[in-house]
């Protein structure tokens, strides 16, 4: 279903002027959050965010791919920014990131520590002086870890 969410939402949100940085659509019950992240060079501000909502709104009234009840949220992928994909990865090589797996491996779900890229589909994860590999499909969810100077 992601892919084809993705796939109608993204060259709305790219005609508009912004690149869709991710979808997720999460159910929880009886109810269900679209959420939607955009992003632009010169960043995304709430008029964007509303601007994008109300035309995924009239598109979504059309095609009517979700059902059932939901919620739809558009913002920002903000300064905590949630990796998706390949790309965001790699543009996110040598930041520190938060992943949790679908799994977990050696024991654990989660794990913390420097993205080192991507290296046949996995992603490298340096955690001390230890490299990890995980397979992009086993990670349900990855962000970057701020950092303030």
């Amino acid at each position: 279903m992601k892919e084809q969410l993705t796939s109608l939402i993204e060259p709305v949100v790219v005609g508009l002027g912004c690149d869709l940085w991710g979808v997720e659509y999460l159910t929880q019950g009886r109810y269900s959050v679209l959420k939607v992240y955009i992003d632009a060079k010169d960043g995304v501000d709430a008029d964007d965010c509303a601007r994008i909502s109300r035309q995924i709104s009239s598109l979504f009234d059309v095609e009517d791919p979700i059902k059932s009840k939901y919620t739809l949220e558009v913002s920002s992928p903000g300064i905590d920014r949630r990796l998706f994909t390949e790309a965001q990865y790699k543009l996110y090589k040598g930041a520190e990131i938060k992943m949790s797996l679908y799994a977990p491996y050696e024991g654990k779900r989660k794990y913390i520590g420097i993205n080192c890229g991507i290296e046949d589909g996995d992603v490298v994860l340096r955690i001390g002086d230890d490299e990890y590999l995980f397979p992009l499909e086993d990670i349900d969810r990855a962000n970057v870890v701020p950092t303030f100077e």
